[in-house]
């Protein structure tokens, strides 16, 4: 039986589909993304390398898959009635940032984006473009609201708060609460949102002080 050799046999679905996309993600968190494979997968979920090809055309897609499956809310728009609100439905709780497995499955998937440009691909149309779209919706929500700035380019302030939050956990080893992510909102995201880009510096005028050396 080779990955194409699918025939007419039932699709992987339901509960068994759940099942091997858990699978996945634990042997992604285990140990990364080069070094998993279909073989890996379908031992751990105690199936045959067909079946899952019976449903996922490669690794690529099934890592993919699996991923959006732990993030089973990232296609919803949360409606919480504020900007601080949403984002905290968006961004916290299972698949989150405060979510230990979802940050070692992204430490995962950061890695292999840089190596495999099928994956990356893959993650960015499936995974990241669904997740842009919902925080797009929430900042154009919210700024109906009057709670951005109508000239706040929502192509910078977007990703900021994954940015911040994931630096100090990555980089700084800070860990993940509810709590760290509200500051940095309070802190940053908000304020930015609603007060909006800063004007230019004026440019010195011929003849002033400023422009003698």
């Amino acid at each position: 039986m080779t990955p194409t050799e699918t025939g007419t046999r039932p699709r992987v679905e339901g509960e068994r589909e759940t099942e091997i996309l858990a699978a996945t993600l634990e042997v992604l968190a285990e140990v990364g993304y080069d070094l998993l494979t279909m073989d890996a997968v379908a031992t751990r979920a105690k199936a045959s390398k067909a079946t899952l090809y019976r449903r996922w055309r490669g690794k690529p897609e099934l890592v993919v898959a699996a991923v959006m499956c732990h993030h089973s809310n990232a296609a919803s728009v949360p409606d919480t009635g504020s900007l601080r609100g949403d984002l905290l439905a968006a961004y916290c709780g299972t698949g989150g940032l405060n979510d230990p497995l979802a940050q070692s499955v992204l430490s995962a998937v950061v890695t292999a984006m840089g190596r495999d440009p099928e994956f990356a691909e893959v993650y960015r149309r499936d995974f990241i473009g669904p997740k842009i779209a919902v925080s797009r919706a929430v900042y154009e929500r919210a700024r109906e609201r009057g709670e951005v700035h109508p000239d706040t380019d929502l192509t910078i302030l977007g990703p900021a708060l994954a940015g911040v939050v994931l630096h100090r956990a990555f980089l700084l080893g800070e860990a993940v609460t509810p709590e760290l992510v509200g500051r940095v909102l309070d802190e940053v995201i908000l304020p930015a949102a609603l007060h909006g880009p800063c004007p230019p510096p004026a440019q010195p005028q011929p003849g002033s002080p400023l422009t003698h050396h």
